[in-house]
């Protein structure tokens, strides 16, 4: 099969897909267990959500980086390789995960109080962060599977992993929030502790489907042989700076909601709303940019580097279309969409023009997030982190001018993506069209 045929795309694509549906289908229902607790706990777990994500995000980077030299191996044909490549993920994330379980225990109260302003947020916060923390060891074990897996192109897996994720979730959800069946009721509390079953379930899944379905021989996959320095330098030479945009990334997403939350509680909590529908819209689109990372990898792996730029435009086309075909939801059905998550009459009528906002802004970010992602996959991820921390350095400066300067509404604000995602495909297509990407090694 042609690596950069439609057929193959999709191949790749619809599992990182049908996998994000789970994924969403979990985060969709913490937010609408949490609304119906309150707006207070909802903005508040909301914030708490991206401040873990703050942690987490470092090791999604580095991951990122192990898929894209994964797929070079892939590609060059080198498998044995590849099996060293995921065993040093483990050796470098598992202790990375405990530095940051560390760094939140002596530190993370601190920076959420110094961050937001609202001291009953910071305490709801808090109760869902102090359990949520313990989900980042299993976290960043599920990742080094998923590097095998999308670095190969065998994606099929994912559907299963994260859709064991969001039934475990949604079920403990349900028990622990409220306390049906007689467990207990923990409120936010519940839901931190949801996740963090929801991904012990998922790195089950993940250990017992690897140990019996992969060839580890071929592969030398789960032998942990020695550490090897060449192997770990070309690990962070590709995905540190991955790691840093990421960070900034989300480092920049939480400034946004933050600048929000100084125009008030109910603009906060209509954010998370629309953020929580803002995920929904983009899966498509992530399971697009994941294939075309490792896929773009594998092709200069393959020494096909002039097909790069058309299979870039191809992977667009898809995600263009994917994307059009679920917009008319927000369009008709606005209301009916909001309600999923509060009943506060203020909040739904405030959330719709917003809706309208970020529905028109996909079509510029599915264009823009593919063109990067093929920026990445080249593997000279300095220039994709130079693009990333451009862009949104000036993303929060016009948000934040909006606000304090301008005194702007809050459907205004969520206009700040149109500059965020235009820069981004803009310096994305020049990169690919004229940059000295072809000589890369890794």
């Amino acid at each position: 099969m042609e690596l950069s045929s439609y057929r193959n795309i999709w191949r790749v694509a619809y599992p990182i897909i049908i996998g994000s549906v789970a994924q969403n289908l979990m985060n969709l229902a913490d937010t609408a267990f949490l609304g119906q607790l309150g707006s207070e706990e909802l903005a508040a777990s909301g914030n708490a959500i991206i401040f873990y994500f703050l942690f987490i995000v470092v090791g999604i980077g580095f991951s990122i980086g192990a898929e894209i030299v994964v797929g070079r191996r892939n590609g060059e044909g080198n498998y044995p390789e590849i099996g060293r490549v995921v065993d040093h993920c483990f050796y470098i994330l598992i202790p990375l995960s405990l530095i940051l379980y560390l760094t939140y225990q002596v530190f993370g109260q601190s920076i959420l109080e110094a961050v937001t302003a609202n001291e009953t947020i910071v305490g709801i916060g808090l109760q869902y962060l102090d359990f949520r923390v313990y989900g980042i060891f299993f976290a960043f074990m599920n990742l080094c599977f998923r590097t095998f897996y999308i670095g190969t192109t065998n994606t099929s897996i994912l559907i299963w992993s994260t859709s064991i994720m969001a039934v475990v979730n949604i079920a403990f959800d349900y028990l622990l929030i409220f306390g049906n069946l007689g467990f207990p009721e923990l409120g936010v509390k519940g839901a931190a502790i949801a996740s963090v079953i929801a991904e012990v379930s998922a790195l089950i899944y993940f250990s017992v489907y690897t140990l019996k379905n992969v060839d580890l021989q071929k592969y030398r996959l789960l032998a942990f042989g020695a550490i090897e320095l060449k192997i770990w330098r070309n690990l962070f030479k590709v995905s540190l700076p991955i790691m840093l945009q990421h960070f900034i990334a989300i480092a920049s997403w939480l400034f946004f909601f933050l600048i929000i939350e100084k125009m008030g509680t109910k603009e906060l909590a209509i954010s998370h709303i629309v953020r929580s529908i803002y995920m929904v819209l983009m899966i498509p689109l992530f399971g697009f940019s994941a294939a075309t990372s490792t896929l773009v990898s594998n092709l200069i792996g393959q020494n096909q580097h002039e097909g790069v730029m058309a299979f870039t435009w191809k992977v667009s086309k898809l995600t263009l279309l994917a994307t059009a075909l679920i917009l008319p939801m927000n369009l008709l059905f606005p209301e009916k969409m909001i309600s999923f998550f509060t009943s506060d009459p203020e909040i739904l009528q405030g959330s719709v023009s917003v809706i309208y906002v970020i529905t028109a802004s996909m079509f510029a970010f599915s264009l823009a997030f593919i063109l990067f992602s093929a920026v990445s996959g080249t593997g000279n991820t300095q220039i994709s982190l130079l693009i990333e921390t451009s862009t949104l350095v000036i993303y929060v400066a016009t948000a934040y001018s909006i606000v304090f300067v301008l005194d702007g509404s809050l459907p205004i604000v969520w206009c700040s993506e149109f500059v965020y995602f235009g820069l981004m495909g803009l310096f994305s297509f020049f990169y690919l069209r004229y940059g000295n990407w072809r000589n890369r090694v890794i």
